[in-house]
């Protein structure tokens, strides 16, 4: 019997041609990629628990933003294997890439999505919304800048506004071509990748901290934003552990941060969208990051105990 045109005599199907021509494409853009798990935006290769300590992980684990390679030979074989969808580790390319979202069906009607609220920030700051490279993505829009080579800029939750996300070190972006479950992604405007403007890398860089001095003032909205911000950095470091590890992780740091949503120190729906976003970072779908958020967030405000007096 003739196989089928649209299958191997390995019994795989083809790989389709997008995929591999994305990876190429980006590569010859000098930014590093990565394989993808086919139709899904979680990293492929092992995690660091079982880690085999040969090939490129002799002198010690690699990363997927460590193993992310612009090598032509790398690429073909790696995409010959399977159908992975492709990453692009955003440090390693020098990219700043503004993540878009639109907005979560439990927020309120009329609530902003990403692109109202990066419109929004341009006006505060008298600023035009930057003319570059951009891709739609299953959800929303990435906005693709070349990073300031002057500081080393890290991944960010919100830190723009609601529902904009941003990828630098430490991330990755989903390039053009790749397919998940929630749809296509495609070039969206092929313009050049404009240089990052100052007045976005400013509200970007980390503050100078100085050294913490010991006092008894509380301020629990404060302490509050800082939590969040610590555990959501936690979360989207979380993406090797498989998707059970995730979860778990998920889950602990909302925990964490319910007990300032049940002390009345951030709203509960500023604690979610940021979480959520966190969680949808590392792989893991929509859907189940939301349940385990509500889950976590239930039982931490119905049994927290009062806040301990200063």
């Amino acid at each position: 019997m003739t196989q089928p045109t649209d299958i191997r005599r390995d019994g795989h199907r083809p790989l389709p041609p997008d995929l591999l021509a994305s990876a190429l494409t980006a590569a010859e853009r000098g930014w590093p990629v990565i394989p993808l798990h086919p139709g899904s935006k979680r990293p492929a290769g092992h995690p660091k628990r079982a880690c085999p300590g040969t090939g490129r992980c002799a002198d010690g684990h690699r990363t997927p933003e460590e193993r992310a390679t612009t090598d032509l030979d790398l690429i073909h074989a790696a995409w010959a294997h399977r159908p992975y969808n492709v990453g692009i580790a955003t440090g390693p390319a020098g990219l700043l890439v503004i993540d878009l979202d639109p907005v979560k069906a439990e927020e309120p009607e009329g609530a902003p999505d990403g692109a109202a609220s990066l419109q929004a920030l341009c006006e505060r700051a008298g600023q035009a919304v930057p003319d570059t490279y951009r891709v739609r993505t299953a959800r929303g829009e990435h906005l693709y800048f070349t990073a300031p080579t002057d500081v080393r800029l890290k991944c960010s939750v919100d830190r723009l506004g609601p529902h904009i996300d941003t990828r630098a070190w430490g991330g990755y972006v989903v390039a053009p071509g790749s397919t998940t479950p929630d749809g296509t992604y495609e070039v969206s405007h092929d313009a050049s990748v404009a240089d990052l403007p100052g007045w976005l890398a400013a509200l970007l860089t980390e503050p100078h901290r100085p050294a913490p001095v010991p006092v008894r003032v509380h301020d629990g909205t404060r302490a509050a934003r800082t939590a969040l911000e610590r555990e959501c950095a936690v979360i989207v470091s979380a993406t090797e552990g498989g998707p059970n590890g995730r979860n778990n992780t998920l889950h602990k740091s909302a925990c964490k941060v319910a007990r300032f949503v049940a002390w009345g120190d951030i709203p509960r729906h500023v604690v979610e969208q940021a979480i959520q976003g966190a969680g949808e970072a590392t792989g893991l779908p929509p859907a189940e990051c939301r349940t385990t958020i509500r889950s976590a967030l239930d039982w931490v405000i119905a049994h927290a105990t009062p806040r301990e007096a200063a």
